[in-house]
């Protein structure tokens, strides 16, 4: 595991944790940046982390963060309708 794969765990475990509590995906958020912790924990401690275990992790963070991502009202949309 590179430093550029470790980042995007840490990335991902951010954004994760910035998702509004409204959202439909919080929960599953929070599960799975809850896996992801645990396993910059274990990288940090110096432990091996195997791709098999991080690949599914890392495509289900995107697939939530997509899916929250179109929770978000368009603003422009909003605006026009005033």
């Amino acid at each position: 595991m590179n430093n550029a794969d470790v980042e995007l765990l840490r990335m991902m475990a951010s954004r994760l944790e910035r998702l509004s509590v409204d959202s439909i995906w919080a929960r599953q958020a929070s599960g799975l940046r809850g896996n992801l912790i645990k396993v910059l924990e274990e990288i940090d401690a110096g432990q091996e982390v195997e791709a098999a275990r991080l690949n599914p992790l890392i495509e289900r963070g995107f697939e939530v963060l997509r899916h929250a991502a179109q929770e978000i009202p368009d603003i422009e949309e909003i605006m026009k309708r005033r």
